[in-house]
This record gives structure tokens, sequence and C-alpha cells, in this order.
């Protein structure tokens, strides 16, 4: 009896315990998204007086030292910036530079303008008399006129507060006597070198194991670049004699920028260019100048979004808020189908315009940003999403009778299709190799950096810089990198007829530095690094601290989808609508769902994107850091 009596109290005690595990994983499924975010991979990082955030801990401990020298946060961004282009963090010195600042004496955030242009010779009949669909990914064809440099002088001259000398010297001792370098870049180089070896001042400086099993440097190898260390140097040598001459700080830092765009620096780029094939001329870099502009902006639920304008893709993110703010995003669920489904399609619409409207704003013709970013365009835009099934179809609107004009371009959005396998660029969607596939995932995701900085004073700085990668060609002894951004332009205006390449014009870029302010106060700063991901992550990263209440480290390791719907801003720009990538958490329940909706599944165990951004907490006055688990990010703060 006894015997019968515990064993049907086991069985019932089993049962029992397997309702309970049910009903825990019930409840933990769910629980508020806060409840399991919690556990995130890095701490949040808090500080009171300043906050540095970007792609390398060494960049990171750079700002870090500026700071302790009095600096305030453009300082140490620029000495950030320096620093991280000095160590190749998937951008050089040659590359550009893309940033807003919130000025607190003003209460108002500018916006840097530091892409370079298409040099001289750099027409779309160039390109296609070499029988190109688009400017080169490598090479110094591929180059447009360095912006960095120019970009950190004039943010520091006009914003910051210490010296040239003191903002570069972390970087010149990178430079001159070397720094140990890490595994990620050195790993890109030694896949790279084959078309490094083609340059040869690029092979002079990344290869100094010719001859040997693997040429390139191996990490914790100490990474010395003379030829860029001197350039660096002679810009400090401009300064300090202008100094010496009775200049004031700005003046001086100036003269620097003098000295590298019209002087012996610019020369030598010029000459280094043109005897790798290059275009670039004197004239180019000393007609080049840094811009600073008023953003763009729109409002989401009483918070103020800026980005750059239309010569950046920043505007899309801006787009797909306004589309967004016409559906419950909080009563979806995050991550839900409807969820997912729903950002997938506003992004498609409002990457549809960029890929049709957007370019450089200070070249004709005009774009319609007045129409593309209305409210009322967003609404319109909103009535064509549908909850049954993916559109794979979806095209540009037109956003001209929203700004009270006709669209000029009728006929060409008529022919536009968003599907590259017609309009003859060789991308058969049905077959899709799994190498031509790895290229278009590699051009979506074609990486940069990203720099947030923040102090008590109240300055914000969100930098986006990028260009120079590996492999780039280094032009001549300056040790400078040139940027492949050329091939974002496109040679027919039928694909859009805003950023046909041509010189002096700077070409529609990907880099998307972004600042968020509440009640006319800083509330968020942030950036990613990623290519066409950059504001598909950013625009969620938005949404989870928005909507669903995620602290900002939450917030950069959340799971986003990316769509590949939009057309690709490198390579061939090819695009592959109803693609998506998922992370690995998905549920198989919204995997299934997504499939039945006429969506193509891809995976990976991280989606977030290398995210790094700043929160500012009102109520402590103190800054909260994210820095996502994604990359080699990293941050401190005091």
């Amino acid at each position: 009896m006894n015997s019968k009596i515990s064993a049907f109290a086991v069985r019932k005690i089993y049962a029992g315990s397997r309702l309970c595990a049910f009903a825990l994983i019930l409840t933990i499924l769910t629980m508020p998204v806060n409840f399991y975010g919690q556990r995130t991979a890095k701490p949040v990082l808090h500080g009171k007086h300043w906050m540095a955030i970007t792609g390398k801990p060494l960049a990171a401990t750079t700002g870090a030292m500026i700071f302790q020298k009095g600096g305030n946060a453009v300082d140490a961004a620029c000495a950030m910036l320096a620093a991280t282009s000095t160590m190749w963090d998937t951008l050089s010195w040659g590359g550009e530079t893309q940033a807003l600042i919130y000025n607190p004496k003003t209460g108002k955030v500018i916006g840097i303008n530091a892409l370079g242009v298409a040099p001289t010779g750099a027409t779309a009949e160039f390109y296609k008399e070499k029988k190109m669909k688009y400017a080169p990914e490598h090479g110094a064809l591929a180059a447009v006129t360095p912006g960095t440099p120019g970009g950190l002088l004039v943010m520091l001259a006009e914003y910051g507060k210490l010296s040239l000398k003191d903002v570069l010297e972390p970087s010149i001792q990178m430079a001159a006597d070397g720094y140990p370098i890490e595994a990620q870049i050195t790993n890109i180089i030694e896949r790279e070198k084959k078309r490094l070896k083609e340059w040869k001042y690029s092979r002079q400086v990344m290869l100094p194991h010719l001859g040997q099993a693997r040429e390139s440097p191996v990490a914790g190898e100490i990474f010395r670049q003379p030829d860029l260390a001197a350039t660096l140097r002679k810009l400090v040598e401009a300064e300090q004699e202008a100094l010496k001459k009775g200049k004031n700080r700005k003046e001086a830092i100036y003269a620097a920028y003098e000295r590298f765009y019209k002087g012996d620096i610019a020369r030598e780029i010029a000459r280094g260019t043109l005897e790798e094939g290059g275009l670039i001329t004197v004239e180019d870099l000393a007609n080049w100048k840094v811009r600073i502009e008023e953003p763009v902006k729109t409002t989401y639920k009483g918070v103020e979004v800026y980005k750059l304008s239309q010569w950046t893709q920043g505007p899309a993110m801006l787009q797909a808020l306004n589309i967004l703010e016409n559906f419950d995003l909080k009563g979806m669920g995050y991550n839900s189908t409807r969820y997912v489904h729903t950002i997938y399609q506003a992004m498609s619409l409002a990457f549809a315009d960029r890929d049709f409207y957007y370019g450089d704003p200070y070249f004709a013709p005009a774009e319609p940003m007045g129409g593309l970013l209305s409210k009322n365009y967003a609404k319109e835009r909103s009535k064509l999403i549908t909850m049954e099934r993916n559109d794979p179809t979806i095209k540009p609107g037109d956003p001209y009778p929203f700004q009270n004009q006709t669209n000029p371009y009728r006929n060409l959005l008529e022919k536009w299709e968003s599907s590259p396998a017609r309009r003859g660029t060789g991308f058969n969607q049905d077959a899709v190799s799994r190498s031509s596939q790895a290229e278009l995932d590699k051009s979506f995701y074609s990486g940069t950096t990203s720099v947030e900085t923040a102090d008590a004073e109240g300055w914000v700085v969100s930098i986006t810089p990028s260009g120079g990668w590996v492999p780039a060609v280094i032009a001549g002894k300056t040790g400078i990198g040139l940027s492949q951004r050329a091939q974002s332009f496109v040679l027919d205006a039928a694909e859009n007829p805003f950023n046909v390449i041509e010189p002096g014009k700077r070409p529609r870029v990907t880099l998307t530095p972004t600042l968020a302010l509440k009640d006319g106060k800083p509330f968020l700063a942030f950036a990613v690094q990623g290519g066409d991901s950059q504001d598909q992550n950013l625009l969620q990263f938005f949404l989870n601290v928005v909507e669903f209440g995620m602290n900002v480290q939450e917030a950069t390791e959340a799971p986003n989808i990316n769509s590949f719907q939009m057309r690709s801003s490198f390579g061939a720009h090819e695009s592959r609508p109803g693609r998506i990538l998922l992370a690995d958490s998905m549920p198989p329940w919204t995997r299934s769902e997504l499939r039945k909706m006429g969506y193509e599944l891809t995976f990976e165990e991280r989606t977030s994107g290398p995210i790094n951004a700043i929160f500012f907490d009102r109520v402590h006055n103190t800054m909260w850091g994210g820095s996502s688990n994604h990359g080699e990010d990293y941050g401190i703060a005091w």
C-alpha cells in the first residue's frame, strides 16, 4: 500500500513539476522586455563629468587622455577620430567625417559635412568608357578627396578648447613609436594582401613581412607608420609656427588646414594618387572645403531626432519614424511578427526614397526634402503597408505635391524597379551563388566606426567617420589611405538623378550620426558602423529606448532585423527584396509566420550592429553609456 501511494505521489509531483516548468517558461516569454533585457554582455557605463565611446579601446583611452588634459567633448572626439584613423579602424586619414555637435552655449545642433568630392575628370562618361557600371570598389579611381583632416581641424578650431598639438599627440605617438595592432585589422590586411601589393606605398606600410608565409603584422606586434607620423607632425608644425607669429588658437589651427589642403601635403597626395592611376589634383584639394550645416530633424513622441541632410542616408531614418508614428508599435510587442513586418515595410518605403531622391544638396537638381520629411507624406506612404505579406515591389513615392510642386522626374519614377534583376545588373534572384550572396552581404555591411562623446558643460558629439579602409591606396609618402567612396555615386540618372557622379560633387553616403533632444536638452547620442544597415539598426535602437523602455546598454545589444530590399550603396548596388536578417534567438513560430508572408530568412547570432550611444539622465544629471557586444567598441567615463 505504501509503495503504491509513493509511486502515485511521485507521478503527481513529476506532472506538477512539468506544469510549473511550462508556466515558468510562459511567464518569462510574456514578461516585459526589460525583465530579460537586463542580462547584457557588457555593463552600462556611468559617468558624471565626461564620456568617451568608440570602435577601439585604445581610441577610447585617447579620449580619456584629452578629457584629463582639460579638453571638452569636441577636443576628445577629435583626438578619438585621429586615433581611429591612425589605427585603420575601418577608415584612414584620407576618408570622410560626418558629425553632429550639440552646442550648450546656443542650444543648437550643428552639422559637420567633411565628405570629399569627386575629382577632376570623374564623370559618368569617364567610367562608362572603361566599361564600368559604377565607380570601382578599390583603387585610386575609387577615391574622392580626403575629408577627415579638414573635418577634424574645423571642429577643433570652431568648438574645441585645446591646441592641435595636444589633440594629435596620442596619434603621433602611435604612428611614430607604434602601437600593438589588434587581430581584427591584421587579419583583414593578410586577407587583402594580394590587392595591397598592387600599390607601392600601401605595400610598404601594410606588409612588413614581405616574402614570408604571413606578410601582414600579427596581433600584438608593434605597428609603425613613419610617413603618417611625419604628415601629422607637419600639421602641428604649421600650428606652432602660426602661434609664434602671433596668430590666435583658431587661426593657428586653420594654418594647419591650409598646409594640408594647399601646401606640401596636398602636393604629395596629388602626386601619389596620380602615380597609382588616380585623378585627384592639387586644385581639387585646394577647392574643397568643410561645410558647417543645419541638420534635418523630425519629432517622434515628443523627441526631436536630428540627422545630417540628404548627402547622407540619415533622413531615411527620419522618414521611417514619420511612417511608424502611424502604428501602435508597443502594442504589437517587441520583435513580434507584426512588429518585424511593420518595421521592414517602413524601412523599405523610406529607403526606396533614399535610393531615388538623395544626393549632394550643393548641386542641382534640388532634392525634394520638404516633401520627403512631411508628416502628411509619411501618412500617405504608411497606407501602402499591408499586414498580410511583404511587398517586394515597393518604389519611391512622389513627395513633390507635399511641397506644392510637380515631380520633374515622373517618367524616371514610373520606370524605376526595386529588383536589380529587372534593371540589368546580372543579379538573378532565383539562383544566387553563395559567393555572390556573400559579396552582397559584405557590401551592405561595409564597415566604419563611430565616436560618441559628452561632457559636464553640455557639449555632445556624434561622429560616423569612414573611408580609406583596408585595402586602401596610400597616397605617396603621406601615409594617408585614400577613400573608396566614389562607388556610392551612380552613373545613370535613371537610378537616381540627384546622385550622378561629376567633378566637385559629393556622393550620397551611408554615414549617419544621430542626436536626439527632449525638452530642448540632449536625450540620446548614437551611431553605428555597417554601411546600408546603419539607419536600420539606429532606428530600432531608438525604438528600443522610446517604445520599449530599454536602457542604453540593453538597446545597443538587443537583436535587430536587417533588410536587403534597399539598393546597396556599394559595389554593384544590388538589392534582394524580401530577404531579412534575424537573430538566432528569434522563436520558431515567428520564423514560420514570416516565411508565410514571403520573407527569405537568414540568421546570425548577433544582429544589433556595433552601436555606441550615450543617454542623458536629467533626473540625476548623469550620463549612461552603451556599447554593443557586436564588435570591439569600448567606452570610458568619469
